[in-house]
């Protein structure tokens, strides 16, 4: 059995997150109304998975080593994983994921991989710290997944809803290609009009938008207007955007890594966004998430 969800609380928000995969399965606002998916199994049931140790899909989903293959399922394991807690008061968790002989199967590292929730007034702070407690240096790449309310439940249609970028995003969008998972090589234009996106449900047919070249590190999701959630991701370069189209959800996932080109065929050390994180260091990612009511 699975354990209960942890809730945190502030007077304007409450979060629930499961411990298995330390995944943010609910997000709601003073008054109990959800900010977060629905989880329709017709559609998709995951609600804010954590990417680790790789974002995105390895080609032929292994990955190569120090001239081994290793087995990595799609955005890695840590969402398939319990993590424990290891602090907790009434507003603020952190739960833990450490290696052991099951992880080092597919990812012979020794890692930690710390998540703390803090709520705070209107915004909920999520920060992943990865730790290297091995003695090699540790490729990973990491990203958050969460899936928004589409629409929000603070009126209006779900074609009312914006993306309101922090700065105009002109640059091309990257798109899943011919081996599903992996990035086609080519690049589509921006439907990004000057900082805004109006999002449909078409536009997800082909699978996420994502951006590998954004200036932003923080965006508004919502109808003008009305409540928008404000996000922001300070430490992750990259973007992704997707729904299965029709779903009553929109995820909004700040990377710092990404799946695996079409046709490639190299080490672990020469997939997009890999990081090389040192002996007894560690590094964090910070994503916010603020309700903004004016």
């Amino acid at each position: 059995m699975n354990d209960p969800w942890i809730t945190i609380a502030s007077p304007e928000l409450t979060a629930a997150i499961n411990p298995l995969g330390a995944e943010l399965s609910s997000l709601r606002d003073g008054e109990g109304r959800e900010l977060m998916t629905d989880a329709d199994p017709r559609w998709w049931t995951g609600r804010a998975p954590l990417l680790f140790p790789f974002v995105g899909r390895s080609r032929g989903d292994v990955y190569r080593y120090s001239g081994h293959e290793f087995p990595m399922a799609q955005h890695g394991f840590a969402r398939r994983m319990g993590f424990s807690p290891v602090d907790q008061s009434d507003h603020a968790v952190t739960l833990r994921l450490e290696a052991d002989a099951q992880t080092r199967a597919a990812y012979p590292f020794d890692f930690r991989l710390d998540m703390r929730f803090a709520l705070a007034g209107a915004t909920l702070a999520m920060t992943a710290t990865v730790t290297n407690r091995g003695e090699a240096d540790m490729p990973f790449s990491f990203g958050y997944h969460p899936a928004f309310a589409w629409p929000l439940p603070y009126g209006g249609e779900a074609e009312d809803h914006r993306i309101v970028f922090e700065q105009p995003e002109p640059a091309p969008l990257r798109r899943v290609g011919e081996e599903p998972g992996l990035i086609a090589p080519d690049s589509i234009s921006s439907p990004v009009d000057g900082n805004t996106l109006a999002p449909t449900h078409a536009m997800f047919a082909g699978d996420a938008l994502i951006w590998d070249r954004i200036e932003s590190r923080s965006l508004l999701w919502g109808v003008p207007g009305r409540p928008r959630l404000r996000i922001g991701f300070p430490d992750t370069p990259w973007l992704g955007l997707w729904q299965k189209p029709g779903a009553h959800y929109l995820c909004i996932e700040p990377w710092a890594g990404m799946a695996d080109l079409v046709g490639f065929t190299g080490e672990v050390w020469d997939k997009q966004g890999i990081m090389a994180l040192l002996p007894g260091d560690a590094r964090s990612f910070r994503m916010d998430v603020s309700l903004l009511k004016d």
